[in-house]
């Protein structure tokens, strides 16, 4: 690993090729054994810091179609913390039902799950059938999984019976020294940012786009209202940069003025403020409060003018969804994924059904959409979010703070990478985007 390591360091990418692979290399892992060690506990009150372990684990069997990445950076996105508080249900499950699915499948049904569904790093071997690519490209990778040998995924891959997310319906993820992945998963890393920043962008940049660009979301258009929530998060700091690039007009709603002040950074000025403001959509665990939802609908057209969103960008799920439908415009849109805040969805159906509006399921991206996403990172159209980077022998804390909402825009983790600012190979291009890249540096 250590020569593996030198060679890209030195600049020779290429040199990898030639070198070994190691036998063993470090994860970050939970445990089959300990899926039950949450159980009559809250979410709020389970702790990654307790299921995540850096593990040494052996290095898997690369098959046809496959390839064998060297990772410098990865970062932390929720399906990790889901995989580390074992909820909605064990990750294993996944791992079981993968493997049965053939004698190679197979190699990914084992006692740990090595997690992460982001990377940035190298090629170092590619497996029979692999022509796109070659050892020594500089790579980062999208976390779509997909078999396609039924006919559903052929006009949409998020449609294939066969579809997984690397790192958490699969084994051998990136928050880790190496990591298995389709070949189809690969895409040129942007020559402009460091190992960490080119490693953040890729579930939340793709996710973003098909959700709020692509026509298999919502499809935006110039002059839309967007109502985007946590438009400063890991999600939603790329639903508005997209907003923005795309003549549409971003109603960012955040948690604190300085989750306020970074939307604004970004060149929106349209800002809620849902905790200064007091919004409170449940009286109880049971009943949500439509009083909230109009005076936060009230709050909506004070900021556009009279205006209502024609698209709500969704994620936190249950705590806001009942809001989300009843503000949207009479034919508008509520494009929803993720529910970080619960996913038993609770909404007035009357103001859907007779106003004409619609709820559309986005999950991830296709190849095509998550390339087109990754391809504005590196022309430099939208931006890196990261704010602050762990080394991966810290991914455990990195993954608690996420669950505990303590991060801005997206949590960056080293995994070869010695150190922070490696990796650019375009600098005047760097030096163009630099504030932008820096945005949510240290928030």
């Amino acid at each position: 690993m250590k020569q593996i390591l030198e060679a890209i360091l030195s600049g020779d990418s290429a040199a990898v090729g030639e070198l070994d692979v190691p036998e063993h290399y470090r994860g970050i892992t939970v445990h089959a054994d300990e899926a039950g060690m949450f159980e009559g506990l809250d979410s709020k009150e389970k702790d990654p810091r307790k299921s995540l372990h850096l593990d040494d684990v052996p290095t898997p069997e690369l098959g046809p179609g496959e390839a064998l990445v060297a990772v410098m950076a990865s970062a932390i996105n929720y399906n990790t913390v889901w995989t580390s508080i074992f909820e909605p249900v064990s990750t294993f499950s996944f791992l079981k039902r993968y493997g049965k699915l053939s004698p190679l499948t197979a190699r990914h049904d084992l006692p740990y799950h090595v997690v992460g569904s982001d990377l940035a790093g190298v090629v170092l071997r590619t497996g029979p059938g692999v022509n796109a690519w070659k050892p020594g490209d500089e790579v980062v990778a999208h976390c779509l999984s997909v078999e396609l040998e039924s006919p559903d995924g052929h006009n949409d891959t998020m449609l294939d019976s066969e579809q997984r997310i690397w790192g958490f319906e699969t084994n051998f993820g990136g928050l880790a020294e190496l990591a298995l992945v389709k070949s189809n998963q690969l895409m040129p890393k942007p020559a402009h940012l460091t190992w960490e920043e080119a490693a953040s962008p890729g579930l939340v940049n793709s996710t973003a786009y098909r959700q709020l660009v692509s026509a298999n979301g919502a499809n935006m258009k110039q002059g839309d209202v967007v109502l985007i929530w946590g438009a400063s998060g890991g999600l939603g700091s790329y639903a508005t940069q997209f907003a923005l690039n795309g003549g549409a007009i971003p109603v960012c709603v955040v948690s604190s003025p300085e989750k306020a002040e970074i939307c604004r950074a970004m060149g929106a000025s349209l800002i809620i403020d849902r905790s200064a403001e007091g919004y409170k959509f449940w009286k109880d665990e049971h009943t949500q409060d439509q009083k909230e939802w109009k005076r936060f609908g009230a709050r909506i057209r004070e900021l556009t003018g009279g205006d209502d969103p024609d698209i709500v960008f969704e994620h936190p799920g249950r705590e806001t969804f009942g809001a989300s439908v009843y503000v949207a415009r009479r034919g508008g849109t509520i494009v929803t994924c993720a529910s970080t805040s619960g996913f038993m969805h609770e909404y007035d159906n009357r103001y859907l059904w007779m106003n004409l509006k619609r709820i559309i399921g986005s999950h991830f991206a296709n190849y095509r959409e998550a390339w087109e996403a990754n391809r504005l990172i590196a022309r430099g159209m939208v931006h890196p979010t990261v704010s602050k980077v762990y080394a991966l022998e810290e991914t455990a804390q990195a993954a608690y703070d996420v669950h505990r909402n303590l991060h801005q825009g997206k949590v960056g983790v080293l995994t070869l990478a010695p150190s922070e600012g490696l990796g650019v190979r375009d600098p005047a291009l760097r030096e163009q985007h630099l504030a932008g890249i820096n945005r949510f540096r240290n928030r």
